[in-house]
């Protein structure tokens, strides 16, 4: 299983007081000690299931050139109007769709790209930590956005932390060209994916849905067949 190179610190940062406690248990009979171990093991075993990268469909198989893929596993909170919250209107300027994924503590966490084309526009603002699941986490938590182009099309996503991250990881910048469903960074625990696409794109999705990233098709321009 391939393991997301950020959660390296995390997984073996556990394994050391996990293997000395084991070590002294053994070493003395002591019982209680190599008990003691057990919970530092399994911290470890959790942190390699929430930084694991599982390969998806298109990584074998190219999406369709007007799908908009999910960018991350979860569970769909918004699908359609923009989510409107108590701060000034979350969505970018102009006229768009919303469609809003909520990530658990047991879902992959590695982000993908959920359309292709250039890279525009990077941003990124430090904020709060509420629960990623309220709306006003939308433009009060720490985020990064991301504007997409190919020719007339344009999709925006961001990435959102939760109450537990502290973190978020973005490995793209403006300049780059990202491919649909290719892997662009990684959020830290609860967080949550939101994605704009225009008005003549058609949200495929509704609330409450599981989504998984890079596989599943969140909206297609009408277009697209």
């Amino acid at each position: 299983m391939r393991i997301d190179p950020a959660g390296w610190p995390f997984i073996t940062g556990p394994l050391a007081p996990a293997a000395v406690l084991a070590a002294a248990g053994r070493a003395g009979g002591r019982r209680g000690l190599r008990m003691a171990a057990w919970p530092f093991a399994f911290l470890s075993a959790y942190m390699a299931l929430f930084f694991r990268d599982p390969d998806r469909r298109c990584d074998v198989q190219p999406p369709a050139p007007g799908d908009v893929l999910s960018p991350a596993d979860g569970m769909v909170m918004v699908a359609g109007e923009p989510q409107e919250g108590v701060a000034p209107e979350p969505a970018p300027e102009g006229g768009w769709q919303q469609v809003s994924v909520f990530l658990s503590v047991v879902d992959v966490h590695v982000n993908r790209s959920p359309y292709h084309g250039e890279v525009v526009e990077s941003t990124y603002r430090r904020g709060s930590f509420l629960a990623a699941y309220r709306k006003e986490s939308a433009h009060r938590n720490e985020r990064s956005e991301l504007w997409l182009r190919d020719g007339e099309r344009t999709v925006v996503f961001r990435q959102i932390v939760g109450v537990l991250a502290r973190r978020i990881v973005t490995r793209t910048g403006v300049g780059r060209q990202l491919a649909t469903g290719e892997r662009m960074g990684l959020m830290k625990f609860g967080s949550r994916m939101d994605v704009f696409v225009p008005r003549d794109c058609a949200v495929l999705v509704r609330v409450g849905q599981r989504v998984r990233g890079g596989e599943t098709v969140i909206a297609r321009w009408s277009d697209a067949g």
